[in-house]
């Protein structure tokens, strides 16, 4: 349909080839014009739906990443590994390396990994796949509660309907690369 197409486009993940994208009134892409904001640049954190941890690193130094490619302060970088830990409840697997951990616990990491770097978007591409019951509902308590606290958008791409009714304020379905709805949450599927 087009929705991991739409946010790696404006992760800077793929190019497209004509149109504007813009993120909170900035213009990152303008193919037009040839201006293309690198990725890095861009302050998005973004969680994968096959919960992209680098397994050979511990839990720390997975949510360390994103903030050590942006060369932040090593004092800085640790307040926030710190502080993430302690918003995921995943103090205890600080020092696991990540291919020992179950799959709501990696989608923890990279939801913290994707925060710490204090992105002006978060991107959730089906960030609830693939997950047991209880890992899945609590993974979606820690992502709406972590949206609201930071007062930042999320654009959240899932096939699931009960997961839009609950997680979203705004829906738009997508069929064929083309919207075909959109609206509030709340009456969307009355």
């Amino acid at each position: 349909a087009g929705k991991s197409t739409t946010l790696n486009t404006r992760a800077g993940l793929i190019s497209p080839d004509a149109g504007k994208i813009r993120i909170n009134g900035s213009v990152v892409l303008d193919a037009g014009a040839g201006t293309e904001i690198p990725v890095e640049h861009r302050k998005i954190g973004y969680v994968f739906q096959r919960s992209a941890v680098f397994p050979h690193m511990t839990v720390a130094e997975n949510i360390a990443f994103g903030l050590h490619a942006r060369h932040r302060d090593p004092a800085f970088i640790s307040g926030q590994v710190s502080r993430w830990l302690d918003r995921m409840n995943i103090r205890e697997l600080a020092e696991v390396r990540a291919a020992r951990l179950s799959g709501g616990q990696k989608q923890r990491v990279a939801l913290a990994r994707a925060l710490a770097t204090e992105p002006s978007l978060l991107m959730l591409d089906e960030p609830f796949s693939g997950l047991d019951t209880e890992s899945r509902r609590s993974v979606k308590d820690v992502v709406r509660q972590c949206v609201a606290d930071l007062k930042i958008p999320c654009i959240f791409v899932t096939h699931r309907k009960e997961d839009a009714k609950v997680t979203g304020d705004r829906i738009c379905h997508i069929e064929r690369g083309r919207i075909v709805r959109e609206g509030e949450a709340s009456g969307f599927f009355g």
